[in-house]
């Protein structure tokens, strides 16, 4: 195919008007794009009621109406001019953006792609103002500001082309009002859609907002989330990984009280999410990130949906380790505490052949040999026998200590007085607070535990339940000895691009913070030295690759975690206790206690669910009592 040639031309200054379209184009980009500009601005100003009037999808008309602070009749004809603006005057306010918007280009975008109209009012003055099309005449009107923006691409019919149709083109205009009623839900706001009300928020707490937006499934299955960590806090609401989505349309975030797409915000939140999450599922949160402004950058795109942090590092391991803890409660003991089990001895339900479990009592020959369980690939076997010889280096525990695990469920025979026949206690000696699995009943199809607590009846997988347990107990073991490396004999030397060795060799502490020695041995060629011992069996060039690669992007590797939760699951997996395995009600107990003692319970490894609750009333309801 033979290339087009432009003819030539000098070089020359753009028409005012051909600058002002490539402008628009970058700043409005659909109706969306206009509702959110205008929003910011009355947020900037002071608003604390909003109302917001669509119609034909905001392509015919978008009224926006604020009760801020007015702009001066002065100042009306700067209002609408290119790079004019109230929200910065410096370049040091530039490197310290405290407000929504700062670029001045909203108002002259949106008027040279549709009519404009502005009508605005100050608190001292003696009646309101309008301009348009440059001309400013007296106007009636109430303190604020009303912007009125009719026919959107009138003037250009190639870009209206590219809209969609009135339904979608304001669903995304909703979805933007959604965004910023959640950010700041001390202010009122009032949506409308060709003269129908669609929403209307109130003034309220973010907890209330947050339900009405995002529903009561999720106002009913969420975490309360503030931490704080020098100039970083976090603050807001995490959904629980069994209120988890298949699309990823209920996740906000904000940086300084702005909506962000961050895909180092996103990786965060994800990773802190990953060891709960089932499959392909989407948390839903509502989290705000509040910092130094002079910490971020906001002025990387036009949208301003996009930031960079000047220590990316450290705020992805902020956002992380904030969300990661506030996961590792279990919504059993949430909003309560509980007792840890009391001593007791069930050493003679543990030995081997007497149809009894092996792991309640800690025998270390029968608790070992689960550990040769066969598996897909072939190479856990492997692992686990390395995981025992790798005792005299640090890097794991003996597996008496988790043979152990089940050593102290005397809590499962909490007062015996008290216990029916079926050993469970009394209803009515029953505490949220206290024991909140309550006790065991019985058990069903050898797969199930029922257990009855002070709300109802609750269903727990006693291999999903105990897979966790001996996870985060695996887990815990290894996170308390120090790194072990293993250096490799013949170092496995790849062919890297620049970029790949600028970053191994800047990152040279990191990297072997993370038990890898990689070195730069040509300008286009990269040696592995050494590796984490726990993955010796693995890839070494592609392991290396993909530790580079989130080095880079987030200052930080999680390749080497998540590689060695897989390995660990994969052991539970073998070692937890079987379908179709009998259990007596002190065992069943002891199952019971241990998972209100371990960190995110709740599911399994691989992201199912543990138990549930079935509560009276939804026991009645089955049953139709009351009715």
């Amino acid at each position: 195919m033979n290339a087009i040639l432009t003819p030539h031309r000098p070089i020359q200054a753009l028409p005012d008007h051909l600058i002002s379209q490539i402008a628009a184009g970058e700043v409005v980009e659909r109706p969306s794009a206009v509702v959110k500009e205008l929003l910011e601005n009355a947020l900037d100003a002071g608003a604390s009621n909003i109302t917001i009037r669509l119609e034909e999808g905001g392509v015919k008309r978008i009224a926006i109406a604020d009760n801020g602070r007015g702009i001066p009749a002065d100042q009306l004809p700067l209002a609408v001019e290119r790079h004019a603006t109230s929200k910065i005057a410096s370049l040091e306010e530039l490197e310290n953006v405290a407000t929504l918007g700062f670029r001045g280009e909203a108002l002259a975008s949106i008027a040279s792609v549709a009519v404009l109209t502005l009508t605005t009012r100050t608190a001292d003055g003696a009646h309101a103002w309008q301009i348009e099309g440059g001309k400013i005449t007296p106007a009636s009107g109430a303190q604020g500001t009303t912007v009125d923006v009719q026919d959107l691409y009138y003037n250009t019919p190639a870009r209206r082309k590219f809209l969609k149709s009135d339904q979608t083109e304001f669903g995304h205009c909703a979805e933007v009002v959604r965004r910023i009623a959640l950010a700041r839900p001390d202010v009122a706001f009032s949506l409308s859609h060709n003269g129908k009300t669609v929403d209307h928020w109130m003034a309220t707490p973010i907890s209330k907002r947050s339900a009405s937006i995002l529903g009561e499934a999720f106002a009913n299955a969420r975490l309360a989330l503030d931490e704080s960590a020098g100039p970083l806090r976090l603050h807001g609401y995490i959904g629980l990984p069994t209120a988890s989505k298949g699309r990823a349309d209920a996740q906000f975030f904000y940086v300084n009280g702005r909506f962000v797409r961050d895909k180092l915000l996103t990786h965060a939140v994800r990773a802190a999410y990953q060891d709960v999450l089932h499959g392909d599922r989407y948390p839903s949160y509502v989290i705000a990130l509040d910092l130094d402004p002079a910490l971020v950058d906001v002025n990387v795109h036009p949208s301003k949906i996009e930031v960079r942090f000047r220590d990316s590092r450290a705020v992805h391991q902020f956002v992380f380790h904030a969300v990661h803890r506030a996961l590792a409660q279990t919504s059993a003991t949430a909003f309560g505490t509980v007792p840890a089990p009391a001593t007791a001895n069930l050493a003679d339900t543990s030995q081997p052949g007497n149809g009894k479990l092996p792991w309640v009592g800690g025998e270390q020959t029968s608790f070992s040999a689960q550990f040769a369980a066969p598996s897909a690939s072939g190479n856990y076997q492997d692992y686990s026998q390395s995981f025992r010889r790798t005792e005299q280096d640090g890097v794991a525990q003996t597996t008496t200590s988790y043979g152990a695990l089940f050593n102290n469920p005397g809590a499962a025979l909490h007062d015996q007085n008290n216990f029916s026949t079926g050993g469970v206690a009394a209803s009515h000696q029953l505490s949220n607070d206290e024991y909140p699995l309550g006790f065991a009943l019985a058990q069903l199809h050898g797969v199930y535990v029922l257990a009855q607590n002070a709300k109802g009846l609750i269903l727990v997988d006693m291999h999903a339940a105990h897979e966790r347990i001996l996870y985060e107990q695996l887990k815990n073991a290894l996170n308390e000895d120090a790194m072990s490396v293993q250096a490799l004999l013949i170092p496995i030397t790849f062919y890297a691009d620049a970029i790949e060795v600028a970053t191994a060799t800047d990152n040279a502490e990191v990297l072997r913070s993370l038990g890898f020695d990689i070195a730069a041995i040509s300008p286009t060629t990269l040696a592995v030295r050494s590796i984490p011992a726990l993955l010796k069996n693995a890839d070494a060039q592609t392991l290396a690759r993909d530790v580079l690669r989130d080095v880079r992007e987030f200052g930080g590797s999680r390749v080497l975690i998540d590689r060695r939760n897989e390995l660990l699951g994969t052991l539970a997996c073998h070692t937890a206790v079987r379908a179709n395995r009998s259990l007596t009600t002190p065992e069943m107990n002891a199952l019971l206690r241990q998972m209100e003692q371990t960190e995110r319970a709740d599911q399994c490894n691989h992201g199912r669910p543990t138990w549930v609750q079935l509560g009276l009333n939804d026991l009645d309801r089955l049953f139709l009592r009351g009715q």
